[in-house]
Order: C-alpha cells, then sequence, then structure tokens
C-alpha cells in the first residue's frame, strides 16, 4: 500500500495495517534474537528490569507477558527502528523528520493464556505537549483472531479521553460501562508476520489472551514527533530526572534529525496518570493492583 493511502487510513481511523514492513531476512534475525532473550528468561524467577513474567513462568517453560526495552537489550531492534522503511513511514504518519523514541516493549503472549491488555488509550499514560505520537507494532509472529490481535474503536483517537482511574486511583484502563466505550465498533488489526500495526496515542484499543495454540509476540516502539515534549507527573521513563538528565535522555531517543528547545503546543485534553496505583511497575501491574473491572471474560 502506498504511504499515502497509508497515512489517509492512519489519519481517519486512527490505526492501519502495514504489509511487510520489514523483509524475510530482518523477520529472522528479530525472531532469532528474541528467542535467545525468551530462552535466557528461564534463569529469572520474577519480574525484573528486563522481564515481565507471565503466570506460569519456569525454567521449564518460560512465558512472559513482555520484554521490556529490547532497544537496550540488543542493537538489532534499534538497526530495524531507524531503518529506511520504517524511518519512511514514521516520517510520513507524523509529519516531521525529526523522530523521537518515547520507549520500547516486545509484548509476548504465549499460547493458551497469554494475558489480555484491557482497553485503554496510550495517552493517558503519557500526554505531551501535543498528540503527534504513535506506536508501530512490528509483527513477529503471524496476527490471527485467535490469538490476542490488537483490536481498536476507530475515530476514537478524534474524541475524548476517557476515565482511566478505579478505586481512586490511576487504573490504566477505562470502565467497560462507560457510555463512550463503542464496544460494537471493534475492528480487529490481524495479518501476517512482517508486518505491523500503527495506533494513535489516543485512539482506544486492547487485546484478548491468547487462546490459540500459537505465540503472538509484537516489538513495539513508541514514538513521537521531536516537538512533542513530556508533561510533568506521566507515568514514564523521565520521572525523577533533573533538567539536564532530562535533556540528555531525550536527546539519547532522537531516532532522527534534531531534538528542538521550543515544544509545540497544541489545546489537547490531557488527565495526569495520578494518584498512582499500588503497583504501577507495568500496564499489567497498573491494571491488576488498581482493581480496574475487566472487559474480557477471563481474570487476569
Amino acid at each position: 500500500m502506498e504511504l499515502d493511502l497509508l497515512a489517509e487510513h492512519y489519519r481517519r481511523d486512527g490505526f492501519v495495517v502495514v504489509p511487510d514492513l520489514v523483509d524475510a531476512e530482518t523477520l529472522a534475525a528479530l525472531r532469532e534474537v528474541t528467542d535467545q532473550l525468551i530462552d535466557a528468561s528461564r534463569s529469572v524467577s520474577k519480574s525484573d528490569a528486563v522481564y515481565d513474567l507471565d503466570t506460569g513462568h519456569s525454567a521449564d517453560s518460560p512465558r512472559l507477558t513482555r520484554i521490556k526495552l529490547p532497544h537496550i537489550q540488543h542493537p538489532l531492534y534499534w538497526q530495524v527502528l531507524s531503518s529506511e522503511p520504517v524511518l519512511r513511514l514514521l516520517s510520513q504518519l507524523l509529519g516531521t523528520a525529526a523522530l523521537r523514541l518515547h520507549t520500547s516493549k516486545l509484548n509476548c503472549k504465549s499460547p493458551h493464556g497469554g494475558r489480555a491488555v484491557e482497553w485503554h488509550q496510550d495517552w493517558a499514560f503519557y500526554p505531551h505537549t501535543n498528540d503527534d505520537i504513535l506506536a508501530l507494532g512490528i509483527w513477529l509472529d503471524d496476527v490471527t483472531p485467535e490469538n490476542g490481535p490488537l483490536l481498536a474503536i476507530p475515530g476514537s483517537h478524534k474524541g475524548p479521553v476517557l476515565q482511566h482511574c478505579a478505586n481512586g486511583v490511576f487504573a490504566g484502563a477505562i470502565d467497560p460501562k462507560d457510555p463512550l466505550f463503542e464496544i460494537d465498533q471493534v475492528s480487529a488489526l490481524t495479518g501476517a508476520a512482517g508486518s505491523a500495526s500503527v495506533h494513535h496515542v489516543r485512539v482506544l484499543h486492547g487485546s484478548a489472551p491468547n487462546l490459540s495454540n500459537c505465540a503472538r509476540r509484537v516489538l513495539f516502539f513508541e514514538c513521537c514527533a521531536a516537538d512533542a515534549w513530556p508533561l510533568a507527573g506521566i507515568a514514564g521513563p523521565y520521572n525523577g530526572m533533573t533538567q539536564s538528565e532530562l535533556l540528555a535522555d531525550l536527546q539519547a531517543r532522537m531516532i532522527c534529525g534534531e531534538l528542538p528547545m521550543q515544544a509545540r503546543l497544541e489545546a489537547v485534553p490531557v488527565n495526569l496518570p495520578l494518584p498512582v496505583p499500588p503497583d504501577n511497575s507495568s500496564i499489567f501491574a497498573v491494571q491488576s493492583s488498581s482493581g480496574a473491572q475487566s472487559a474480557f471474560n477471563v481474570t487476569d
């Protein structure tokens, strides 16, 4: 699909599927490195700075919900992010050649029980001075209706930021009974390994558990226009930094172009992710420890 048409779909719906974003050789290399990282988790007995463990994880049967910051864990991931096809796509969708990485993650849904991610808008976790922010998800496995694909509501990126609190704290999930939650409008993003999904930071999305025999691993890069600066109070990687540390960190996250010293302010709705829940170490911990109500017929 031509970039102009991809951009048109993205701006209309808030998400788009990009077929064959990475070639077969790159996909094979990504799988090999990811397999090595998953294999190394056999020696880990509790979630740490690299791994979020799933229920049933053991040395004999490693099960993860996430590999944290994969671009830090192996250089191949950054090489893929800064590759020419990915840069062309990101520049087209974000409308700039100055791009910054907000964060990265590699979500793993093991067969028969990979955890659900409750419905939410990424913007609720990390509002910025403008919302030219997106999540690029490169599929390391085929994504089917049965193995927990990304689900999204078209056009929701143009609407309000829904309430993401429960029991008096930030829950990282909406109330499934929210009248603005248009569950009948849901689209499932599916396709072949090597393809990718892109979703806007304000689009309402979630994913069901993996009920299939096949793994579903997605490499996510959350990227933004460089003139989108993080707001104080957000959940994410910048907490506790001095001004000098923040500047150095933002500069280190530049994918291409220069970091501007002037933030671009837009009239975007902002609800800060406060008060913090009992455990905010991951989205799974936030949603679980806050007592967020599940929209899926499972107990997380």
